[in-house]
């Protein structure tokens, strides 16, 4: 499904983006357990991602993402990952418009 997809990253997360027909944003998860050992540790993340998404939904209406974490959000401060966060849905934004 997602041959040819964009792919958007920093340190902390890889945004893999492709167009949908919905209109809407729409948000899929990967936090493995290589990232974070702990589910504890790995459901702080995935809260901390759809709250990031929540606020920021509009910029990239249209588009099907899915965010995947690196093993350094492990040890990160929320704040941070938040502003990591951000800043790829701004560059989700910027790139990956309709042609």
């Amino acid at each position: 499904m997602f041959e040819g997809a964009k792919r958007v990253a920093d340190r902390y997360f890889t945004v893999l983006v492709i167009q949908n027909e919905s209109g809407r944003a729409r948000l899929g998860l990967a936090v493995s357990k290589r990232t974070a050992a702990s589910a504890v540790v790995r459901n702080r993340i995935k809260r901390g991602i759809r709250e990031a998404f929540r606020l920021h939904q509009r910029e990239v209406a249209g588009k099907d993402l899915v965010v995947i974490a690196k093993p350094p959000t492990r040890a990160a401060p929320g704040a941070l990952l938040n502003r990591s966060l951000c800043q790829l849905w701004q560059q989700v934004s910027q790139r990956c418009e309709r042609p």
